[in-house]
């Protein structure tokens, strides 16, 4: 059974970082792209960075590029979110997944109905 674990959130100033984590058990086979994702009240699930199993492929959305490095670590089963220069407009529960995809295709790793497993999720409150 596969669980998704994140950690890391909180309250931070704008301009602050924080570093989320999403430690992953029962990955027993196959490789899983893991991905970040975001919901702030009223809105949609929106996608935020992912990456593949080994690490070739990263991908973000438009709104942290250049703000926002995922990374993994397959030893540890953990995949991170380090989010730099924060911004009220970050603010959100973000939310870890996981899935298996045959092809690494953007539009499918961006689009949270493609992902099987979730975490419960992690608040990111961003203070202005």
């Amino acid at each position: 059974q596969v669980q998704l674990v994140e950690s890391g959130g909180g309250l931070v100033q704008a301009g602050g970082s924080l570093r989320l984590s999403c430690a992953a058990s029962g990955l027993t086979s196959g490789s899983y792209t893991l991905g970040w994702f975001r919901q702030a009240p009223g809105k949609e699930r929106e996608f935020v960075a992912a990456i593949t199993w080994s690490g070739d492929m990263v991908y973000y959305a438009d709104s942290v590029k250049g703000r926002s490095t995922i990374s993994r670590d397959n030893a540890k089963n953990t995949v991170y979110l380090q989010m730099n220069s924060l911004k009220p407009e970050d603010t959100a529960v973000y939310y870890c997944a996981a899935d298996r995809f045959p092809i690494n295709l953007r539009t499918v790793t961006i689009n949270p109905s493609s992902y099987t497993y979730w975490g419960q999720g992690t608040q990111v409150t961003v203070s202005s």
